[in-house]
């Protein structure tokens, strides 16, 4: 069993920077590769950015690509959304994902973690 516990999220105005944390615990994190979705109001689960746990390869979705950055710190078992440039359009529940292999895929994550709020304001 894997264990996700997101935090960092917030209220910021459009332009501003966050940066989201997602701790792992429990089986070995760096079996997993790690990942970030996120659900705005009235709408499906979409892909943000996913990465292996071991580093080697990233992978992020049009939209966010050149403002969201994925990294980790395997000392921490911590896994980071790095977001710049936020608009108002990013608002949502960040959730923090873990699965067998690198996807833009809900259906493909084993583990979710509970959520966080981002919410920018214009």
């Amino acid at each position: 069993q894997v264990q996700l516990v997101e935090s960092g999220g917030g209220l910021v105005q459009a332009g501003a920077s966050l940066r989201l944390s997602c701790a792992c615990s429990g089986r070995t994190c760096g079996n997993y590769a790690m990942g970030w979705f996120r659900q705005a109001p009235g709408k499906e689960r979409e892909f943000v950015a996913t990465m292996r746990w071991s580093g080697a390869g990233t992978y992020y979705a049009d939209s966010m690509k050149g403002r969201f950055t994925i990294s980790r710190d395997n000392a921490k078992d911590t896994v980071y959304l790095q977001m710049t440039s936020l608009k108002p359009e990013d608002t949502a529940v960040y959730y923090c994902a873990a699965g067998g292999v690198m996807s833009t895929m809900s259906s493909a994550i084993n583990y979710w973690g509970r959520g966080t709020q981002v919410t920018v304001s214009s």
